[in-house]
């Protein structure tokens, strides 16, 4: 691989894209001003404003959210997992059928895996713009997004239809739902009733880990965080793993999968035979598969590291007890 090579595989985070007209509360006051970033994979983007970064299929894709404070992401649900880590700023996180459930509070570098079957959002509760990362399960992302009623019937009163296509009509620009396709339906009453609603005491304990406790435990070797043996036990299609400065090897190995660095403290030196690229946090690299690379800090001062790679099971679950 040649460094060009490799730097169409690096999404520098000043580079970073945004789409305001991504999903269906792009024109609902509070949830307006919210950016939304697809870095690897299709994502979920309901608009053709969209801008995909790297579209090399992974296993599962990679995307952020920009808020400024006080602007909130809708609930909506996914088909397959949704994991978040906080780049920058403090993040509430709620859920539920009308987001009273549960709710828990992000700081920076925390992690949260979220089990799908479960309306999420989120409010970045902080006092500048914040960023959160995500990875979701499989290489489509499960095919869509799952809105809670009310988000469908608040948008439509601010002009943005969502079709049976999966795709936004806005009528403030004089859209149309094409011949044939009928509005998105709003989720049965059956079906709602269904959905559990976790506490918050249920939700933290398997599905949210704390920046400085990874820090602590990934001191001398990588800890794996979302993973059959993780810190958060799952098996989303991915794994997640957390590397500091302590922790970090300048032995090279590769992956089976297409794998992905994404600094959260420091810079990082990224070494394959062939070539070299330093990442800073915000930066996101693919890291072909089968490729030899090491990973290692490149500057004094706190480093850690979350590392991404497809396992190859099902890219989804549902919550459980």
């Amino acid at each position: 691989m040649t460094p060009a090579d490799m730097d169409a595989r690096i999404v520098r985070y000043g580079d970073l894209q945004p789409c305001k007209t991504a999903f269906i509360d792009a024109h609902t006051p509070g949830s307006d001003q919210k950016e939304n970033f697809t870095i690897i994979g299709g994502g979920v983007s309901e608009s053709p404003d969209q801008h995909v970064h790297i579209a090399i299929p992974h296993g599962f894709n990679i995307g952020a959210a920009g808020q400024p404070p006080r602007v909130t992401n809708s609930l909506h649900d996914h088909h397959t997992a949704e994991v978040f880590f906080v780049l920058k700023g403090k993040w509430r996180f709620f859920w539920g059928r009308y987001g009273d459930a549960g709710e828990v509070t992000l700081e920076e570098g925390d992690i949260f895996n979220i089990p799908t079957g479960i309306f999420r959002g989120f409010e970045n509760i902080g006092t500048d713009y914040g960023m959160i990362m995500a990875v979701l399960g499989g290489d489509d992302a499960g095919g869509g997004v799952m809105w809670a009623p009310q988000v469908i019937e608040n948008a439509a009163a601010h002009g943005l239809v969502l079709g049976e296509d999966g795709k936004l009509y806005d009528t403030k620009r004089q859209q149309k739902l094409p011949d044939g396709v009928a509005p998105m339906p709003l989720m049965s009453a059956e079906d709602l009733a269904k959905r559990p609603e976790p506490t918050t005491a249920d939700v933290l304990p398997n599905h949210v880990a704390r920046y400085w406790d990874m820090m602590a435990l990934a001191d001398r070797k990588p800890v794996t965080v979302i993973g059959e043996t993780g810190l958060l036990r799952d098996k989303p299609g991915f794994e997640v793993d957390f590397i500091t400065r302590g922790s970090a090897s300048a032995a090279k190995h590769s992956h089976t999968y297409p794998s992905v660095l994404m600094p959260m403290r420091g810079h990082w030196k990224v070494a394959w035979d062939g070539g070299a690229a330093t990442l800073a946090p915000g930066d996101t690299m693919s890291v072909p598969e089968n490729l030899a690379h090491s990973v290692v800090p490149s500057m004094t001062g706190e480093a850690s590291l979350y590392h991404v790679v497809a396992t190859g099971d099902a890219a989804g679950h549902t919550w459980t007890e």
